[in-house]
């Protein structure tokens, strides 16, 4: 699932691939785009912040998101895709790279003086430059009733994190994610814990949270529903959980042994 870290890896591929040559090639298949055509300028600069990718071009900026399926490769011109056709929303390339851009959950074009309307509201990054632990604490605190699991969802208050990190941080902090902020314990160690999950595996294609890159053993939590704890082995549980104002629900993981429900006090 694509979350932080994947996209911080997608900005050093796009990196690697296309800053500092011309533009040869710009195919943007999304139509209210299909007109722009940005060569044959060089790509300035490449960045991520959190699940947003930001590729600089001029004075223009490509905004994509990955969202749950979507996908940057690169490749030679003229080498066989590893993905159908039908799947590419967008085309960068130069005489050496083609990128290309599947099944991204949204692609636009905006005045590099405008990024602000596509990330200005995302908290700080835990792999970004602007990584600020005290403010994405207070930014957790400032809704105390919530549970922890939604909070840590909330690209407002760390912008990186999805679902599997957000399970493997409540279990590594021994609390359920339905346990509201206020009793979830320091929100500057949720914080600092976050950002050193993420920062470990930020170079790794298979996320490791438990220290053992064996298969089924790679995540305490997350995915291993009905399968036994690696730690106290209780079998783990898995449910839904929202916030009852939306229709919209996650799947969590949790170990009834290690991570009790906290009410609020």
């Amino acid at each position: 699932m694509p979350e932080g870290d994947t996209v911080w890896r997608t900005a050093g591929l796009l990196r690697d691939a296309l800053v500092g040559a011309p533009l040869t090639v710009c195919d943007i298949r999304v139509p209210r785009y299909a007109t722009v055509d940005l060569t044959p300028a060089p790509v300035d600069e490449v960045v991520s912040h959190g699940k947003h990718l930001l590729i600089r071009i001029g004075d223009r900026t490509v905004h994509t998101h990955l969202k749950m399926e979507g996908v940057w490769q690169v490749y030679r011109p003229g080498s066989r895709w590893r993905r159908p056709v039908w799947q590419a929303r967008i085309l960068l390339g130069t005489e050496r790279h083609l990128a290309v851009g599947f099944e991204l959950g949204a692609v636009e074009v905006l005045a590099r003086e405008q990024e602000h309307l596509a990330v200005g509201h995302l908290g700080p990054d835990p792999l970004g430059p602007d990584w600020d632990p005290v403010l994405a604490a207070a930014n957790l605190a400032a809704a105390p009733d919530r549970p922890v699991g939604l909070a840590l969802l909330d690209q407002r208050v760390m912008a990186g994190i999805g679902n599997e990190y957000r399970s493997e941080v409540c279990f590594l902090r021994g609390v359920h994610p339905a346990t509201p902020v206020s009793a979830a314990g320091d929100p500057l160690a949720w914080a600092g814990l976050a950002h050193r999950l993420l920062d470990a595996n930020r170079d790794r294609v298979v996320r490791v949270t438990t220290g053992d890159r064996r298969r089924g053993r790679t995540t305490w939590v997350y995915g291993r529903a009905g399968r036994p704890c690696l730690r106290c082995g209780t079998l783990v549980e898995s449910g839904a959980l929202g916030d009852g104002t939306t229709d919209v629900t996650r799947q969590i993981f949790w170990c009834p042994g290690c991570q009790p429900f906290r009410p609020s006090s």
